[in-house]
């Protein structure tokens, strides 16, 4: 029986797997184009992985948000299909919440609020935030129990699809 490996930053010999993931956690190629578009850019600040063998089974990014100055944004979150359901992404976001609260570096997400709660995030924080997605699916990590009035202007690269940032970490 193989166990996943310790969560770790992605390198670039990763990127086919973590493209193969994101093809099979949200049935597409969308967010593989959203990612590339995020490197392409210049606006992702990091890239964390669960790795299993030569496989990846987890995945998530962070990117710079336009606006506010020095907040990060958390798209996509991708767990392997035969692999959610067993806590890793849990334990995958989990991780990344308790660093934003240790660092005071507020990263938003947009996403299942019962999810990203039990991870961390949290949604009252978001409450006077204005957004071009709903407010109501946006959580917190990194806000130290304030309730910021900033308007978020996500990386262009989510412009250029048809939804909003998507997660997929059940």
């Amino acid at each position: 029986m193989q166990f996943p490996g310790f969560i770790r930053p992605a390198s670039s010999g990763d990127i086919p797997a973590i493209d193969a993931l994101l093809k099979a956690a949200f049935g597409g190629s969308e967010e593989v184009a959203l990612v590339h578009a995020l490197r392409r850019d210049g606006v992702i600040r990091g890239e964390q992985v669960i790795p299993l063998g030569d496989e990846i089974i987890g995945y998530y990014a962070l990117s710079a948000m336009k606006s506010p100055a020095g907040w990060l944004c958390l798209a996509p979150v991708a767990i392997a299909p035969g692999w959610q359901g067993r806590g890793h992404g849990r334990r995958l976001v989990s991780q990344l919440a308790a660093w934003a609260d240790q660092t005071q570096t507020v990263i938003a997400v947009l996403g299942a609020p019962a999810f990203y709660a039990k991870a961390g995030f949290v949604a009252a924080a978001a409450a006077a935030l204005t957004s071009p997605y709903p407010v109501a699916q946006t959580l917190l990590a990194g806000a130290g129990g304030k309730v910021p009035q900033q308007k978020l202007i996500y990386p262009a690269a989510f412009g250029k699809g048809p939804t909003a940032p998507k997660n997929a970490s059940a």
